[in-house]
């Protein structure tokens, strides 16, 4: 009898663990899975703590729901009853010195022709924004540029930043300046690759709702939504149409983390670090420990699901042009404070799902989220919760207070913006050093130089990759693990991948 497929995951994040659970529904029960992570713990930027005695993200809170990774993947684990969806609060923003609401129909604020700014921007913004259909555009198909330099030249100086630019610090606590339109806004650079004529004209045509069945629309790579991060939807993966937007666990992501290191059956290691990856005559040999006492892994395959540096770092040897791609993605850091407050703060707090926050606005803060609000599973006992994000790209210095100084900003910021003023009962701070990574101008170009140069039997995922938000993550992990099988099973190194195994 041949011996077991060994595979090595490196990084324990949930790109990590949906990998691990994917190779074993592949390689089944005989194989032998080790997750190797240098944390302490399981999840990587997904988090869940107690807050005043109710599991509560502070990490990502929430997902798009018409994707259908996440609610495939709770189905598949027996976990359909922890889906739950927002309530009905809306959003508001803080620009020019006014809180609003939230404007809606835009493409992560890129507006179509049925958006209304009013109430956000200035006489002149409003101007500049009608203006735009009618302005000659200069578009060279396939051509990636800054979205903030597009956006000025089009649209003027006022919605960049009064409503992109927050959107944006939303999602990737990026600046409008630093990231690329293709990677970050791939729907409305695919309508101007079609011809059309503005940009304006292109946010319609790439909100426009599906066409009748029967009809082929072609599906975009990603897709992005301002509070679960930028969506890949893939070839034949696309939203699913109407029903709710977003989706978040009853018990938060720490639900889901624990059902897929369960279903997984994998040897996960804590507190492991991977120092070095080596490609042998067949399969790969891992370095891992400290240099004083280190220790071989030899294994068939291997699925780096870490961030880019690290991935640069353990491709360097063996993949020296993929290593290259992902050094050149850059990171952001971020601050989530998590507070809890008696029911009597509910009379001061709006009754609005949060509010994003312009950069340019006197506050600490880049956002609030009303998790009581948005989330009527986070409410069993009245209690009021709610959590605060700082941190845009080149920010980190201003996160290096202690935990004290960044809660008394985010207090400050609460009672300026809400009259909220309460000591809280429970708080909770958690840094996520270098937790977003950028999708700078050239980003599709660097992710695909790094997937084309991997070796067979090395595979990657993450959210370096085709999008930041949970969905997109699981995504690349699933097509991480089935690249890695189609490798095993070339090298008749396993047998045939059957059909009744791939996925639907």
């Amino acid at each position: 009898m041949s011996p077991a497929v060994r595979v090595a995951v490196v990084g324990a994040g949930i790109s990590g663990l949906a990998g691990a659970h994917r190779l074993r529904t592949l390689l089944g029960p005989a194989a032998q899975i080790t997750v190797l992570e240098q944390r302490d713990r399981i999840g990587g930027v997904l988090r869940t703590v107690d807050l005043a005695g109710v599991p509560f993200d502070v990490g990502a809170e929430a997902f798009l729901a018409r994707r259908p990774e996440i609610p495939a993947l709770l189905a598949e684990l027996g976990l359909d009853d922890v889906l739950v969806h927002p309530t009905g609060a809306s959003a508001s923003i803080r620009a020019a010195g006014r809180t609003g609401p939230l404007p809606g129909a835009t493409l992560l604020g890129v507006p179509t022709s049925a958006a209304r700014l009013d109430a956000l921007l200035s006489a002149a913004g409003l101007a500049a924004v009608a203006a735009e259909p009618e302005s000659p555009l200069r578009w060279e198909p396939g051509s990636d540029v800054a979205l903030g330099r597009l956006l000025r030249t089009r649209f003027g100086a006022e919605l960049p930043a009064r409503l992109v630019d927050p959107l944006l610090g939303g999602v990737y606590a990026g600046r409008v300046d630093a990231l690329g339109l293709r990677p970050t806004v791939p729907a409305l650079a695919a309508a101007l690759d079609a011809g059309a004529p503005s940009l304006t004209a292109a946010a319609d045509r790439a909100t426009a709702p599906p066409p009748r069945v029967g009809m082929e629309r072609p599906a975009s790579r990603e897709g992005t939504t301002p509070e679960s991060g930028p969506a890949a939807t893939g070839p034949g993966r696309g939203p699913a149409a109407g029903g709710p937007v977003f989706g978040a666990i009853r018990g938060g992501y720490g639900v889901l983390l624990g059902a897929l290191a369960r279903a997984a059956g994998a040897d996960i290691r804590t507190q492991t670090t991977v120092r070095t990856l080596e490609r042998r005559e067949r399969g790969w040999r891992l370095t891992l420990g400290p240099t004083t006492a280190p220790e071989v892994l030899d294994v068939d395959a291997v699925l780096l699901a870490v961030p880019a540096p690290a991935a640069a770092r353990l491709l360097a040897a063996t993949a020296p042009a993929a290593s290259r791609a992902a050094g050149e993605i850059e990171l952001a850091s971020s601050v989530v404070v998590a507070l809890a407050f008696e029911p009597a703060a509910a009379a001061t707090l709006p009754p609005t799902s949060g509010a994003l926050i312009a950069a340019d606005e006197p506050l600490a803060v880049k956002g609030f989220t009303h998790s009581t609000n948005k989330w009527a599973h986070l409410a069993p006992d009245g209690l009021v919760r709610l959590r605060a994000s700082l941190g845009r790209f080149g920010e980190a210095p201003t996160l290096q207070v202690d935990d004290a100084e960044l809660v008394a900003r985010v207090r400050a910021d609460l009672a300026m913006l809400t009259g909220v003023t309460a000591d809280p009962v429970a708080v909770v701070v958690q840094r996520w050093g270098g937790g977003l990574p950028q999708y700078g101008v050239g980003h599709l170009d660097r992710v695909a130089t790094l997937e084309g140069g991997l070796p067979a039997g090395l595979a990657v995922a993450g959210s370096a990759l085709h999008g930041v938000g949970v969905p997109a993550c699981v995504g690349t992990a699933r097509e991480g693990a089935e690249r890695l099988v189609a490798d095993l099973t070339a090298s008749g190194t396993i047998g045939t991948w059957h059909a009744s195994t791939t996925p639907s």
